[in-house]
């Protein structure tokens, strides 16, 4: 690693960059330095709103950032860590990672970069990798046993040290991955939520990075110079089903800019009377009472602003929707 990853200061890129004709062209550093502080700005905007918007910490909060290696959880402990000495609210931070004792894992990176951090921190050794193989053998999809035996340590950690929030690095794009991953294959209407009582009932679990898409980790983490650890557990197996949504979502992003978004924004935007869920609307007292609703249905009407939208997407690109990599 060329820096010292406890600057809070913009990270001092490459001198040169090579563009698309194998060229070295000169880099400004005040310009890549101006770049990486906007970039910076938005991602605490976007956390700082998330963590409003659904009253993820309060005062005398003791969160327990869940730090893997990985871009991701790297950019949650950053943000959080910057977030935390302007707050309107007192809160701690502390970062935990699981040493799952997978084979060649660098077991120095983190306690170097969170000593050089200032950041308390857990490093909790554990061997869920020779359980996984054990029960799962090769070729078998790992993910699913591998996150049950994580968490039940990560709940134990929590209580162990006294956290009252249990921050995930799960950002926007995993959001809406998971949404079409039940949708698909669970048949149901239901992503990550931001934050959530785990399903042992004594953690409460949060999600600041809900608001961000993933390419903004990738540069900020790239620009920060992270000392990244690649998974080699589960995330290099290939033909998993949520990397196929993934392929998918961003072939539709790249065709058809801002189908994503939409996406995304719908998962905040939602008519129960217009599904089918006789647990969150009641059919059974729906009656004609003679007044008018607003926003009522206007029933055989189509709905104006959806035509709208399918006519601007539509002046824009052809509307093609790929489910067929699904298979």
């Amino acid at each position: 690693m060329d820096r010292d990853p406890s600057s809070h200061d913009a990270a001092v890129t490459p001198a040169v960059t090579i563009d698309r004709q194998g060229t070295q062209r000169s880099r400004d550093p005040r310009k890549d330095a101006f770049e990486t502080n906007k970039l910076r700005k938005r991602l605490r905007r976007l956390v700082g709103q998330a963590i409003a918007d659904y009253t993820m910490i309060e005062e005398g909060d003791r969160v327990m950032v869940c730090v893997s290696g990985g871009k991701d959880s790297y950019g949650l402990l950053d943000i959080l860590l910057t977030l935390k000495d302007a707050a309107p609210v007192r809160f701690e931070v502390i970062a935990v990672n699981l040493d799952q004792k997978q084979p060649g894992f660098p077991a120095d990176v983190l306690p170097a970069y969170l000593t050089s951090r200032g950041v308390p921190f857990r490093i909790e050794e554990q061997d869920p990798y020779s359980v996984v193989k054990r029960v799962i053998g090769d070729g078998g999809t790992l993910c699913s046993l591998c996150s049950r035996l994580r968490r039940g340590v990560l709940y134990r950690v929590a209580g162990e040290i006294g956290a009252t929030k249990i921050a995930l690095g799960h950002h926007r794009d995993d959001l809406v991955a998971t949404f079409f991953l039940n949708l698909f294959f669970g048949g149901k209407l239901k992503t990550m939520p931001p934050k959530l009582v785990s399903d042992d009932g004594r953690n409460v679990v949060i999600r600041p990075l809900a608001y961000v898409r993933e390419r903004d980790l990738a540069r900020y983490a790239q620009a920060m110079r992270f000392p990244i650890i690649p998974c080699n557990l589960c995330g290099s197996q290939e033909h998993l089903q949520r990397k196929q949504v993934g392929a998918m979502l961003r072939e539709w992003e790249r065709s058809h800019p801002g189908r994503v978004e939409s996406i995304f924004n719908a998962m905040s935007s939602v008519t129960p009377s217009h599904l089918l869920d006789r647990s969150l609307f009641d059919f059974a007292t729906v009656r004609a009472n003679g007044v008018a609703a607003p926003g009522g249905d206007t029933a055989f009407d189509v709905d104006q602003a959806l035509e709208q939208a399918i006519d601007r997407a539509a002046g824009s690109d052809t509307i093609t929707f790929p489910i067929a990599r699904m298979e």
